[in-house]
Formats: C-alpha cells, sequence, structure tokens
C-alpha cells in the first residue's frame, strides 16, 4: 500500500487510536470532518486537521476526542433520559452539568485531558464570541451554569471568554442555588446522583416548571396504586342500613307525606327537562361555534418545525441590496479576481453545450427523397447514373422542455475564493444553459443577521418562551429569475462579493423555498442543484433548540423532494459530505473543482445511457 504524502495522517492515526483506549473501546469508529463534531453508539466525529496542522487545529482535535471519548466512558444515556427535564431550558441546563461532571470525573481519571479540553472550551468560546459579551441577559445560562461546576468541580480557571460568561451569571446561580452547590463533591462521581443533584439547582435557579414529573416519585406512586388496587378487591361489607326500614313502619303518616313530596318534586324535574329540551333543539345547527383553524405549518416536510417569527424573514431581488453603481462596481471585481479561470470554466461549459445539443439532435433518417443531400451514398449514382440521389433528415429526439435551478449557500464559511468561484460558475453555466433553451434560475440563501437578529430581539423581549423554534431572520435572494435573460442579470452575481452579505445558513427551509418555486414553473422537466460547504448552522437557534435542529429539517425537506419524484435533486459539497443527506450528490475537496463538478452532474442527467449517468451523479447503490 503506498504511504500517505498528508503530513496529518500519522498525528490523526495516533490521535484515533488514543481516542479508542481513552473511551475503553476498541471496536469505536474514528472519523474526521468539516461537520460538527459528535459521537454516536459506535462512532466519534472529530474536527478534521489539515496538511498545514496549526496550533489551533491541533489542540481542538485533542480536545474534542478527549471530551467525546470521557463521554463514551463515564455516561449512561439511560440513566440521562430518566431524569431528563420537559422543559427545553431545563434541559439545557441539565446536559451541560452533565458534560461538566463528564469532564471534571475525566481530568481525575486522567489528568491530561483537563487542559486539551481548556483549549476546546476556548475555541469555542472565541467562535461564538463570548468574550464580547457584556450583560447576562446576553449569555446563556445553561453554558454559564456547566462552565461553573466545570470550575468549582476541578478548580482549574476557565479561558478568558468562558470565565466571562460564568462570571456575569456566577453571582445569581449562587446566590439561588448555593446550599445546593454544597453537595456537589458527594454527587459529582455518581451520575444517578448527580442527575437528581443537576434537577435539585435548576429547581433552585427558579425553572421547577420544566422539571416534569420526578421519575423516582412516579415509581412511589405506582407501588401505592398497586396496594390500593389490592385493597379494593376485598369483599364489600357495607350493607342496607335496617334502621330505615324500621323508621318507615314507626312513621306511616310522614313517610307516606315524603313519597308525595318525592313524587311532585320528579313530575317538576321532568317538566324542566323537556322544556330544555325544546329549546335546545330549536337552535339551528349553524348556531353552534366553530373552532378556529388550525394554523398552516411552517414546513410542509416537518409539521413540527417550528418558526418564532415569519414577520422579519425576506425573498429579495439582488437589485434591491445594492445600487446598480455598486453592483457593476462588484462584478468588475469578480471577473477581474477569476480572470485564470475562465478559459478552463469555458471549456467546460462548451463541453456541456456539446453534450446538450448532441441529445437535442444525435440522430440521421436516410434515403429520404428530399433533405440533405446524403454524400456518403454518391459512389452508388456514380457506378449506376439511373440510380436515384439519395437525401437525409436530421431527427429530432424527445428533448423535454427544462429548467434548472442553482441554489448557493452564501454563509460566511464561503467567503473567499469558494463564493467567487460559485458565482462565476453560475454566471458561465447559465449562458451555457441559455444557449441550449434550458432556462436557469439563481437563488442564494443565508441571514439578515449573526446570532439573531430582530427575531431573537422579540423572543428576549417577550420572556424568553421556551422552544421558539427558527430564532434568526432569513435572507433568500433571487439573483437571476427563470425567464430573465442572463444579459440583464449579470451583474447581480456580484452581489455575492459584497462586503458583510454573507452569514448563517438555514439549509433546509432554503432548500423548500427553492422547491415551492421550480415546482410552479411550467417546464415539463425540473432540476435542482443545491452547492454548499457545510450542515446548517445558525447560533441563535441551535442555541435553545436540540443540536440537530436545523439538520433534522434539512434530512426532512430532502427526503420530501426525493419521494415526491416532481424534481430532479442533486447536490455538491465542497468540502463536506452531502453524500450522507442527498441519494444523488458528489463532494470536492477544492473549491477550483466545483466549475467541473457542475458541469458534469449536469451533462450527467441528460446523458441517456443510465450506467453513465448513476457514474456522473454519483449515486449510491
Amino acid at each position: 500500500m503506498k504511504p500517505s504524502d498528508n503530513p496529518a495522517d500519522p498525528f490523526k492515526k495516533a490521535l484515533a487510536e488514543a481516542t479508542k483506549v481513552m473511551a475503553d473501546d476498541p471496536d469505536l469508529a474514528v472519523t474526521y470532518s468539516v461537520d460538527p463534531p459528535g459521537l454516536s453508539k459506535d462512532s466519534v466525529r472529530l474536527p478534521q486537521v489539515s496538511r498545514r496542522m496549526t496550533r489551533d487545529e491541533v489542540l481542538l482535535a485533542r480536545g474534542t476526542a478527549d471530551a467525546l471519548a470521557l463521554r463514551h466512558k463515564f455516561h449512561d444515556p439511560a440513566v440521562s433520559n430518566r431524569y431528563l427535564p420537559t422543559g427545553q431550558l431545563a434541559r439545557d441546563i441539565y446536559d451541560a452539568m452533565e458534560t461538566a461532571r463528564i469532564e471534571a470525573v475525566g481530568a481525575r481519571y486522567m489528568p491530561g485531558t483537563a487542559s486539551n479540553i481548556d483549549a476546546k472550551i476556548g475555541s469555542e468560546a472565541r467562535r461564538k464570541g463570548y468574550d464580547q459579551v457584556t450583560e447576562a441577559s446576553g449569555a446563556p445560562l445553561p453554558v454559564a451554569a456547566g462552565y461553573l461546576i466545570r470550575h468549582l468541580a476541578t478548580g482549574r480557571p476557565l479561558p478568558p471568554g468562558a470565565n466571562n460568561i460564568m462570571e456575569l451569571w456566577r453571582g445569581f446561580i449562587e446566590n439561588s442555588a448555593g446550599a445546593t452547590l454544597d453537595g456537589l463533591e458527594n454527587a459529582l462521581s455518581d451520575q444517578r446522583s448527580f442527575a437528581k443533584f443537576a434537577r435539585k439547582m435548576i429547581e433552585d435557579l427558579g425553572y421547577g416548571d420544566q422539571l416534569g414529573e420526578d421519575p423516582d416519585q412516579e415509581d412511589e406512586d405506582q407501588d401505592q396504586e398497586t396496594e390500593e388496587a389490592e385493597s379494593d378487591d376485598a369483599p364489600d361489607s357495607t350493607g342496607d342500613d335496617p334502621s330505615d326500614d324500621n323508621e318507615t313502619e314507626a312513621n306511616p303518616e310522614q313517610s307516606q307525606e315524603q313519597q308525595q313530596d318525592q313524587s311532585q318534586a320528579q313530575v317538576a324535574s321532568d317538566a324542566a327537562d323537556d322544556a330544555d329540551y325544546e329549546e335546545t333543539a330549536e337552535l339551528p345547527e349553524a348556531d353552534a361555534p366553530l373552532e378556529p383553524p388550525a394554523p398552516a405549518p411552517h414546513s410542509d416536510a416537518d409539521p413540527n418545525y417550528k418558526v418564532y417569527n415569519l414577520g422579519f424573514d425576506e425573498e429579495i431581488e439582488a437589485e434591491e441590496l445594492a445600487e446598480a453603481a455598486e453592483l457593476e462596481r462588484l462584478r468588475a471585481y469578480l471577473d477581474q479576481q477569476l480572470e485564470p479561470l475562465k478559459g478552463a470554466v469555458g471549456r467546460l461549459a462548451n463541453k456541456l453545450q456539446r453534450r446538450l445539443q448532441a441529445q437535442q439532435n444525435r440522430s440521421w433518417e436516410f434515403d429520404k427523397e428530399e433533405g440533405i443531400l446524403d454524400a456518403g451514398r454518391l459512389a452508388r449514382v456514380v457506378a449506376n447514373p439511373t440510380t436515384p440521389l439519395s437525401f437525409k433528415w436530421e431527427k429530432d429526439t424527445d428533448f423535454r422542455d427544462t429548467v434548472v435551478t442553482l441554489l448557493l449557500d452564501n454563509s460566511g464559511s464561503m467567503r473567499g475564493r469558494p463564493i467567487s468561484i460559485a458565482a462565476i460558475c453560475a454566471d458561465v453555466l447559465s449562458r451555457t444553459l441559455e444557449r441550449c433553451a434550458v432556462k436557469v434560475e439563481v437563488l442564494g440563501f443565508t441571514t439578515k443577521a449573526w446570532k439573531g437578529g430582530q427575531s431573537r430581539e422579540k423572543w428576549l423581549a417577550e420572556g424568553r418562551p421556551q422552544q421558539p423554534g427558527r430564532l434568526n431572520d432569513l435572507r433568500h435572494i433571487v439573483y437571476k429569475s427563470a425567464d430573465a435573460p442572463m444579459r440583464r442579470t449579470r451583474a447581480n452575481l456580484g452581489l455575492m462579493m459584497k462586503e458583510g452579505l454573507l452569514k448563517e445558513n438555514i439549509d433546509g427551509e432554503a432548500l423548500e423555498w427553492a422547491y415551492r418555486r421550480i415546482l410552479a414553473r411550467r417546464e415539463q422537466r425540473k432540476i435542482l442543484m443545491v452547492i454548499s460547504d457545510g450542515a446548517p448552522v445558525d447560533d441563535s437557534t441551535l442555541s435553545v433548540n436540540p443540536a440537530n435542529y436545523l439538520e433534522k429539517h434539512l434530512r426532512d425537506v430532502i427526503a420530501m423532494v426525493e419521494k415526491r419524484k416532481a424534481v430532479e435533486l442533486i447536490a455538491i459539497g465542497i468540502g463536506h459530505d452531502v453524500t450522507r443527506y442527498y441519494q444523488r450528490a458528489v463532494t470536492i475537496t477544492d473549491a477550483e473543482q466545483l466549475a467541473g463538478a457542475m458541469t458534469e452532474q449536469l451533462a450527467g442527467l441528460f446523458d441517456s445511457d443510465p450506467r453513465k449517468q448513476a457514474r456522473a451523479l454519483g449515486m449510491r447503490k
């Protein structure tokens, strides 16, 4: 086997082996990816380490590996789920405290992990801007609670950003739950005891209403109900009281008067019931109050997907985000920046055009009485002058009316060369497909603000309701509509070079938006191509919802589109494995490969050979 020339490979292999040893699981699968790190029952996903192996990359990979390995070793999901609160904020505090417990126990078990995990915490704090927060209202309480537990349990100082968050909330936490915190040391080593400790702290902090039922109390109640049920099964010793009969016999006159009174009362009651019945019967059914209709779900793919506020989202034309002069300037900058690539992209576009035109007109009908002279059969005429001339016709194939949508990820991670190449490829492919009578729509998606915008401000002002759903303002951009010619919208693609445009990415809603747009088109064949460099990420949303909230919605939307089969969906991931989301997908490692990947994907869709089409599209068997 040829040895790898990547200098990071020996480090990654050693780290993977160390992770398995630390987790005490030799069968644990360890992978490296640009996707967010994660842990499942039998695998660990660590941050990618590039060939340069910068100090920050190495420290982050080590810290993440140690944290996930310790969680695999010291965390029992069954115990955690048993005591898990029902409210989202309480659940976040509970999870953050459990993570701190695991890391503190691991630091005692293997002291070397403490500094590695400090580096991971510091990296996360810098990325989320925790060192810039000045008020407790802008700092997440669950994160602060987890940091405080780790600090108290290990005695280690926290990195600057994390320490800032902890100190903003420390006074409130210690004033509210100081007595409970005194029992931290006794609860730390046992997960069940610590779970009860965490629930008591959550109650002290004022979120006891989000804890749900106490599982230990439920067990006691069930035992008590069982005992009561057994006692109820005993025979009933209560009988009729003979004193009633004796009393009736002793006073026959009084008994007769009571019976008459009871008879009159019964007659009056029956009359009242009849009157009520007649009055009710006269009411027409139309006058009955109607229940208000249930609000339409925010997503066709997942009715349970929630959005806190739709009023701040925008679907906007590119021309409205910049003046015409600025668009021209940005377009000129884009052309200048990518001048060296134009030749290669142009050649690929010409190749795509030839393949499409070959599909449109690719066969001939011979021996016609008129048409184009068939030069290949002139020899027969020379040999026998009485033979009539032979003509041929070009035969049109069944090339269906087609529209293509390019959906471009406009997130901050695309900044620089990736977004530049995506813009120029969209431009060249749009012009190429336009020459082949294929209409093209170019769309982009991002958010209006970092870490939540007006939606988050409204959520904070309304008292932080639990489980708010998506908590940022969407910005969906139309760079080119399908009916607009490329010559009129060419400058719009320069908008992707605008400073401050690229922010966060909520892929599921963007894909559903693009799907609805193309579904409304009249063309027979519809193709939707997604270009992205990462999983959906929005810090504001993920800080108050489950960690997989946006990713789950993306998977649901993809499943809906692929199941309905009204639109052909393909995806290209730039340094991001999209094959785990899409059935038709390809992953490239360098943005400069994007042009070739786009042309091959589109050409593959028009290829008549199913085997070639599957190979071009990277379809999994």
